[in-house]
């Protein structure tokens, strides 16, 4: 059968440009991902980003994500991930952005076909832990520790936090019981973990070993460090995570502290309500974030009464004990079901999508003088119907108490997923990064999905919001480009990032600019889709394009617009 290689960046961004209207201010952009090839398959699918700047040097950032650099090509049709090899892939820079390095270290390696030790673009000390790093990233800098306490002066300590799972595959031999745990990496010295020096790098800690069975999966963590000085718990660590219980009580929200520097972790709290075991999960996707005072923040997607909020629990003494969670907002999860497995955004056998919440909080870091502690609340949102979603945010000046009404920061006209904000830290300015999708909902997989990365402006006084401009439109990509392992549908991830100085900004996205729509998945992934018995996937590695699943994250960044 002839092959038909297609690629629609050049053809789409000017479409793109004309539709939205080109960005209000000039914005840089840079590819993240650095060490990751453009082929083969999976090696070349980074997503899932998350990004920290550091307060003391706001030039200074890492970024991570789910990175497949590791794994093996496609042996023929199948795609696996290799048991051993890691996930979470690590990036550096220090001039803003402007150019990222992807690191190597030595690790367990599929990268020739044949695992074994051999270069890891991945965070390293995980096998020889007899842990795998499993993606799901979450990053943030604190201060270092200094004596009995922690200190500015001392310098910052970058965290990273992901899924872990057992290196050994026999129960007898697993470093913890369960299916996935939440493990911590930290470093003190950035120039020398990008420079490629594993040493720069603390040992995982498991954050969940007091509270796994054997039946436990920990999910999508979420990570702050109390980075305000004038907080009387600064200096501590603090996880979120969804933790599914197997056939028992469902899936909780579950919470943990450290007080030394992400050594050692606090037996879990549990945050919200148990599910009926007899019903599917119904809660998950939480966020985490500090105020210049101290008090510690937990937001989540939960369920009530058959409808879809966002509950929120505080603690006011550093994560030790929290009050009785509220809903802070009512929600709309955005997409539909893509006739495969999963709620998906383009189309169906597409990429799944969901509506989770982003939290972010004026906390005034890195010295938290004079602090509005302003909370936004952000997410995508379908309370108009399919093709009709918003980006909306909602803010608070009195922790939570009173909020002001969801208001839709997108373009209009375009339809935005995984929408995440990012305040400044003296409140005046609002950044919204998402994936802008250019295409309705496709029932058919033969159409084009064209979506875009997009950072938008919103000028703050208080609890009002101002104008909103974009600040940068990215090339066009395909979501049919995108692919899980299993090649059945696409697959771009749950999450965008974006932070933010007084200064500026920077986001990190997801992106298929450079990712080859491949005729023969589409129409393997249309009789899936059908019911079709017997279809059969296609190799990647001979039937498609060499690109073909080349999702990349970028980062776009720039000046605060309005000084």
């Amino acid at each position: 059968m002839r092959k038909i290689w297609v690629s629609l960046t050049a053809l789409f961004v000017v479409a793109g440009l004309a539709a939205f209207g080109a960005p209000a201010a000039p914005a840089a952009e840079s590819l993240v991902n650095t060490g990751s090839p453009a082929s083969p398959f999976p090696q070349n699918k980074q997503n899932e980003p998350s990004i920290a700047v550091d307060p003391l040097h706001p030039e200074v950032m890492v970024a991570g994500s789910n990175d497949e650099i590791d794994e093996g090509p496609c042996a023929g049709s199948e795609c696996p991930f290799v048991q051993g090899v890691g996930n979470s892939g690590v990036y550096f820079s220090f001039d803003g952005g402007a150019a990222w390095t992807q690191p190597t270290y030595t690790g367990y390696s599929d990268r020739t076909g044949t695992p074994g030790t051999g270069p890891i673009g991945t965070l390293p000390h995980y096998d020889t832990n007899g842990l795998v790093s499993d993606g799901d990233p979450s990053l943030a800098f604190g201060p270092a520790p200094s004596g009995n306490g922690f200190s500015w002066a001392a310098g910052s300590r970058l965290y990273y936090t992901n899924l872990a799972s057992n290196f050994a595959t026999k129960r007898n031999e697993f470093t913890f019981k369960g299916v996935e745990a939440i493990a911590v990496s930290h470093t003190d010295n950035l120039a020398a973990a990008a420079a490629g020096e594993a040493s720069a790098w603390s040992e995982p800690s498991i954050v969940t070993t007091q509270f796994q069975t054997s039946a436990t999966f920990s999910d999508k963590p979420a990570f702050t460090a109390d980075d305000a000085a004038t907080s009387p718990y600064f200096g501590y660590a603090y996880v979120c995570y969804s933790r599914f219980q197997g056939e028992g009580p469902g899936v909780t929200i579950s919470f943990s502290r450290s007080r030394d520097g992400g050594e050692t972790w606090s037996m879990p709290l549990r945050l919200s309500k148990h599910n009926d075991p007899k019903k599917p999960p119904d809660r998950q996707g939480c966020a985490v974030k500090t105020d210049s005072e101290g008090n510690v923040y937990v937001v989540w997607e939960d369920v009530i009464k058959g409808k879809s909020v966002f509950e929120m629990a505080r603690s006011s003494d550093g994560g030790a004990t929290f009050a009785k969670p509220t809903v802070v907002a009512n929600v709309t999860d955005v997409g539909t079901f893509d006739g495969v497995r999963s709620i998906s955004f383009d189309g169906i056998a597409g990429a799944r999508t969901s509506s989770f919440p982003s939290l972010s909080i004026a906390n005034g870091a890195p010295s938290g003088i004079g602090a509005p502690n302003t909370i936004a609340l952000g997410w995508s949102d379908g309370s108009e119907g399919l093709n009709h979603e918003h980006a909306l945010v909602q803010l608070s000046s009195d922790g939570g108490a009173e909020w002001s009404t969801p208001t839709a920061v997108e373009e209009p006209g375009e339809r935005p997923d995984f929408a995440f904000v990012g305040i400044s830290p003296n409140g005046t300015d609002l950044y919204t990064v998402y994936d802008s999708f250019l295409d309705p909902f496709r029932a058919d997989t033969t159409s084009t999905r064209r979506f875009q990365g997009v950072v938008r402006h919103t000028d703050l006084n208080g609890t009002t919001l101002g104008a909103t401009t974009t600040l940068y439109r990215g090339p066009i990509g395909d979501s049919r480009a995108s692919s899980s392992n299993a090649l059945i549908d696409g697959f771009l991830g749950d999450y965008n990032s974006v932070t933010a100085t007084d200064e500026g900004w920077i986001a990190v996205f997801n992106d298929a600019r450079a990712a080859a729509v491949c005729p023969a998945i589409d129409t393997f992934r249309q009789e899936i889709a059908a019911g079709v018995k017997g279809a059969k996937a296609p190799a990647p590695g001979t039937e498609c394009p060499p690109t073909f699943g080349n999702t990349d994250i970028w980062s776009a960044s720039g000046a605060d617009p309005t000084p």
